[in-house]
């Protein structure tokens, strides 16, 4: 498989062991574990935040802020991951963050005048706007954001792992089979794509899909306490995302 910048950050340590390790490294080090979770994970704060009532300027700077006081002071250090799912740590600690901020606005600037992690806000906006499901909660919109946010992590590296066999486009042309209709898929168009036979097709299809199904597990496992929670946060997850 590659080893590109994606997998080596993302996908070889847990979300819990990002923090711990934060907590303990050097300033560079702590910097590149902080621009890993803010690159994963600050969507689903940016919806949190609008849905919360925040206006896109805010939501935006309130985000930015968070991250960049993470890893400061005392923040992390009582963080242990037997605490539980790191879903609910960064929604609880992003609670905290915001009714503080609130609190003392316009007291200081925020952040500390740490340097703010670059996001791409625009980019967020148009994700929040474009989801047009009825939300009922803050939570709902948080919950909704992550699970579409591990999809993305997971599609990019399905699409990594293809890139490195040189097979980019079959991953392109297999892709939207990921989400149909077993019942609707058309295995006959894919084999005259890919330029193989109708059985040759299936088989990929349903590799793709395995595959896929097996990162997705893996990427929930590092975000929980137990394994043993592995199954109840993958329904809570898959939940999120029918609403």
């Amino acid at each position: 498989m590659s080893d590109s910048p994606r997998k080596s950050t993302l996908f070889c340590t847990t979300r819990w062991s990002v923090v711990l390790n934060a907590q303990k490294g050097d300033e560079f080090e702590a910097a590149a574990s902080l621009e890993t979770l803010c690159r994963a994970y600050w969507p689903p704060l940016y919806a949190y935040a609008r849905r919360h009532g925040c206006s896109e300027h805010d939501a935006e700077d309130f985000t930015q802020g968070f991250f960049a006081r993470l890893l400061e002071k005392d923040h992390l250090q009582a963080v242990q991951r037997e605490k539980g799912r790191f879903r609910q740590f960064m929604l609880m600690a992003f609670k905290r963050y915001l009714s503080h901020e609130w609190e003392h606005r316009g007291a200081a600037k925020r952040g500390g005048g740490a340097t703010p992690q670059p996001l791409d806000t625009a980019m967020a906006e148009r994700l929040y706007v474009a989801d047009t499901r009825e939300i009922s909660s803050p939570d709902a919109a948080f919950d909704r954001r992550w699970a579409l946010s591990l999809l993305e992590m997971v599609l990019g590296q399905l699409r990594d792992e293809f890139a490195s066999t040189g097979r980019g486009a079959e991953f392109e042309v297999l892709k939207p089979f990921l989400t149909a209709e077993s019942a609707s898929l058309d295995y006959a168009g894919v084999a005259a794509e890919l330029g193989s036979t109708e059985g040759r097709a299936r088989v990929a299809v349903h590799r793709l899909r395995k595959r896929f199904r097996q990162l997705f597990r893996e990427e929930i496992e590092r975000t929980v306490a137990d394994s043993a929670d592995v199954d109840e946060e993958l329904r809570h997850l898959v939940a999120a995302l029918a609403q």
